[in-house]
């Protein structure tokens, strides 16, 4: 049995290939909104603060438009490598997927991650070359590529059969050939119709939905969010919550209250079908993977699986001399809380208790997911210490292995010699090498991860600012050696007290500067870099003496060079296994483990002995 007036699909692409800006389109043309006055809405599924900052899409989100009468449910999805696991769990809601590609760049990393996903479903996707309107755009053999990439992938004959469209994404149209601009982007919905196939939906079975996504109402509590299978579901009806743990002693719990997704918001209902994707509030307890039953049927559905965690970081209670001046939440109990109620709804999160108190070790999908994590909860009010971010290792066939990345440049030819001797000290590994039009190569490297940690910011020096980087996971390979990577030392603080322009002036001949003057510090704070490999204990405080000398040298003023003031991303890229950062709602500081010069050195030398 099928639902012919309903269509599920998911919008699925690497990053700034331009899902959440189609989806815009798709929901103006349906009118489900409009612009106001001179101000025309933009990017609306990106309602996160951290989404409309950076301009990505961090979590996925779940839409609905009417088109001539049929529901389509859309999905949009992240195109970072680091938050895959929120498109492996909406893949399993949807029948079909649209495929972004941008019309310039083609195929890129996160391309082939998401794709290959929606092969392995069984899913049909339809290619989207998007950003038509873009200069220079080569959409032939950027089709070309795209096929590749399916034939790479293994795609059966009938997922090679794709239906290809041409749109622009910001400007509102689609096109099924490649030279003729549409008039609007009614061709998508088209598309969707004849080539997503309507879900199975059999309302005589019992009742099962598996919850993908999850959220929070401070009224109605715990709200699960799938898509119902089999069987329907009514408003009050008693419902089993059922996973692997307790497939004899399910929860039972009640539909409090059911909601469908209609344009940018919900819409409650009394009932739903199979076939059908939908919110329900009341579910306590509820999990990712947990299966919605009928309780007079048990049946769970196989737990969802998700690919397994790739760096890990510590977070640590805040333990220097600043403690709690900027923070609300400090202690290991909020730290925890925290952690576990992320845990809940981050799916490709875990979280283990390390031994000590407020100690804790937090793995996930790579730097960005970590690090988005510690900036919400800063914002929230958090304050905490973190440490430098580590690979997770793995033993297959008696081997130690370590994850590898799939490395995209795209930089001008005039940069190539630094950038290779940049690459080479990192034991990368050249794949594929291309010219992409006038005076700009593309490269391709299988690297380890470890490897990329502060990678970026070398890279964006030495090209002017000019290059860009992509990079997703690949597959976990053999360790080899990599070189370290850090050559600088650090100019930490002796003792507690605010820097002095007089100071700092001295300091800067050695090196470049962190702080400006005027600024707290204490022992054990980071200042600055050394210009040599040893750190360097210094007094930033110190202040000028005042004697009856007088000299027109000595009266000089300090003519100091703007200091290199780090975001929360570049300070977890920089500092070394011996170091924290230090994360409050207000500031970002870098910091010694062991804050005591003493102590710091007896460490290291207990440690040179062993």
């Amino acid at each position: 049995m099928k639902r012919n007036d309903v269509r599920n699909v998911a919008i699925i692409a690497h990053v700034d290939h331009g899902k959440t800006t189609i989806v815009d389109s798709l929901l103006k043309f349906s009118g489900q909104f409009a612009v106001k006055g001179d101000e025309a809405q933009d990017m609306v599924l990106d309602s996160n603060p951290l989404e409309r900052e950076r301009g990505i899409t961090i979590l996925a989100k779940c839409t609905s438009v009417n088109y001539k009468g049929n529901a389509i449910n859309i999905v949009d999805t992240p195109g970072h490598a680091d938050f895959g696991s929120e498109v492996e769990r909406v893949l399993k809601m949807v029948d079909g997927a649209i495929l972004m590609v941008d019309a310039v760049e083609g195929p890129m990393p996160q391309t082939r991650f998401v794709l290959r996903k929606a092969l392995a479903l069984g899913l049909r996707p339809i290619v989207v070359i998007n950003k038509m309107d873009r200069p220079n755009t080569t959409p032939s053999a950027v089709v070309d590529s795209v096929f590749d990439l399916f034939m790479k992938l293994g795609a059966t004959d009938e997922q090679l059969d794709f239906p290809i469209l041409y749109a622009s994404g910001r400007e509102g149209w689609a096109s099924a050939d490649m030279d003729v601009n549409g008039k609007d982007i009614e061709t998508v919905f088209t598309a969707i119709m004849t080539h997503v196939p309507p879900p199975d939906a059999d309302e005589t079975n019992s009742l099962q939905m598996q919850i993908t996504m999850l959220d929070y109402n401070n009224f109605l509590g715990s709200i699960g969010i799938g898509r119902i299978l089999n069987g329907s579901v009514k408003k009050g009806q008693t419902i089993a919550l059922v996973n692997d743990q307790n497939v004899n002693s399910p929860k039972i719990t009640k539909a409090v209250r059911i909601d469908k997704f209609y344009g940018l918001g919900k819409q409650e209902v009394q009932e739903a079908k199979a076939g059908d994707i939908v919110a329900i509030s009341g579910l306590e307890g509820v999990g990712v993977g947990d299966t919605v039953c009928s309780v007079d049927n048990i049946l769970p559905l196989p737990r969802l699986s998700i690919d397994e965690p790739t760096v890990s970081m510590n977070f640590l209670v805040n333990d220097c001399p600043f403690a709690g001046r900027e923070g609300r939440f400090l202690t290991s109990r909020h730290i925890k809380a925290r952690l576990e109620e992320e845990a809940q709804t981050n799916v490709g999160l875990r979280i283990e208790t390390l031994e000590g108190e407020g100690r804790f070790k937090v793995s996930g999908r790579g730097e960005l997911h970590l690090t988005v994590l510690i900036e919400t909860m800063r914002r929230e009010g958090f304050e905490l210490s973190v440490s430098s971010p580590e690979v997770i290792y793995k033993e297959i066939d008696g081997r130690i292995c370590e994850p590898m990345e799939l490395l995209t440049l795209d930089i001008e030819s005039q940069y190539q010699g630094a950038i290779f001797e940049l690459i080479g000290k990192r034991s990368a590994k050249l794949e594929n090498i291309a010219s992409e039009g006038e005076n700009r190569m593309r490269l391709e490297y299988i690297i380890p991860s470890r490897a990329l940690i502060g990678f970026k910011n070398e890279f964006l020096t030495n090209t002017r600012g000019q290059g860009i980087m992509r990079h997703s996971f690949y597959d976990y390979m053999p360790k080899i050696n990599v070189a370290d990577l850090r050559t600088n030392g650090v100019f930490i603080a002796k003792e507690q007290g605010k820097t002095t322009a007089y100071a700092l002036d001295n300091l800067q001949i050695s090196g470049q500067l962190f702080v400006v003057p005027g600024v707290e510090v204490y022992e054990g704070m980071i200042v600055g870099q050394n210009s040599r490999e040893n750190d360097l204990v210094v007094n930033p405080c110190k202040l000028k003496k005042l004697s009856n000398m007088r000299s027109k040298s000595a009266d000089d003023a300090p003519m100091l060079t703007p200091p290199r003031i780090m975001s929360l991303e570049q300070a977890v890229e920089y500092i070394a296994p011996d170091e924290l950062v230090e994360v409050t709602p207000i500031s970002v500081r870098l910091r010694k483990k062991i804050l005591n010069h003493l102590l710091r050195k007896r460490s290291s030398q207990n440690e040179a002995e062993e």
